[in-house]
């Protein structure tokens, strides 16, 4: 449970930082996907954006503490 904390909580912090800045940028009602308007409303393009940006940033911090490892914890 700790470990899961420890990748979740800060890469929640991230994710809603990186939110705000890409949609400060971008307006939700101007993207594309492969040439096709997204068709999500506001609430619902901020809303995937901010999953996408924690799915990003928890994959990130996983792979932090998966590399950050002892060689006694790998060779148990």
């Amino acid at each position: 449970m700790r470990k899961a904390m420890v990748i979740l909580w800060p890469s929640f912090i991230v994710g809603g930082v990186a939110e705000v800045l890409f949609f400060t940028a971008f307006d939700p009602m101007d993207l594309h996907l492969f040439g096709q308007p997204v068709g999500l409303s506001r609430l619902a393009a901020y809303s995937v954006g901010f999953l996408f940006f924690w799915a990003l940033a928890a994959a990130s911090s996983a792979l932090t503490c998966f590399l950050q490892r002892t060689s006694r914890e790998i060779n148990r």
